[in-house]
């Protein structure tokens, strides 16, 4: 199997208790040298989604936020179970395909621990008047070097909104806090997972201090 096609997946799998729902990430090599334990929320099952909805939203009912946003793809069902929970209705996405409504979009370059390359965050123009001068909460799956949620914050804002908390289900080592400086005070999560290395051929340990 070429080094193009091989499976990322090291065998391993790292567990961790989410605010009271444990759940098995496989640790997945990024690097010959480095992994992190992925987790795909939308593999997770109806119940994870409730759990995490609900759980977020008690962290942040007392702000009183008037709108979630979440971000595209792992972010949507995050913004939709904690907007239920808050017993709200309405949630903005973020973007990050082009779509023919988007050509005229707000727009912010991002980078992720996860994708290659450089990506772009796009807001709908249409959905402006649901932000401008509201109290949005900003949800998302993980934070791990923080650009992708410190392209949500910015973006929100271009669109006039305040940013009254921002919740994840997962930190992830500690690359967030220098990428997002005062916003981490906005941070609320349910669990932290650290990242990954090995000597040789031996199995994957937690890298001190992540």
């Amino acid at each position: 199997m070429s080094s193009e096609t091989a499976d990322p997946r090291t065998g391993q799998n790292w567990k961790v208790d989410v605010a009271g729902y444990t759940v098995d990430l496989p640790i997945v090599a990024i690097k010959p040298d480095f992994a992190i334990s992925l987790m795909m929320v939308i593999d997770l099952g109806v119940r994870f989604g409730e759990h995490v909805g609900t759980k977020l939203a008690a962290r942040f009912a007392s702000l009183k936020p008037d709108i979630v946003v979440g971000t595209a793809t792992l972010g949507i069902p995050v913004a939709i179970e904690v907007t239920r929970a808050l017993g709200l209705n309405d949630y903005v996405v973020l973007q990050k395909s082009p779509k023919i409504h988007l050509a005229n979009a707000l727009e912010q370059r991002i980078s992720s621990i996860t994708s290659k390359g450089e990506q772009r965050l796009l807001l709908d123009r249409a959905a402006i008047p649901l932000l401008n001068g509201k109290r949005v909460l900003v949800v998302d799956d993980v934070v791990a070097s923080g650009s992708s949620l410190k392209g949500s914050l910015e973006l929100v804002r271009k669109a006039g909104a305040e940013v009254v908390g921002v919740g994840v289900i997962l930190t992830e080592a500690r690359d967030w806090r220098e990428t997002l400086g005062s916003d981490c005070d906005l941070i609320q999560s349910l669990a932290h997972i650290p990242q990954f290395s090995r000597t040789g051929n031996s199995t994957w340990e937690p890298i001190p201090g992540t």
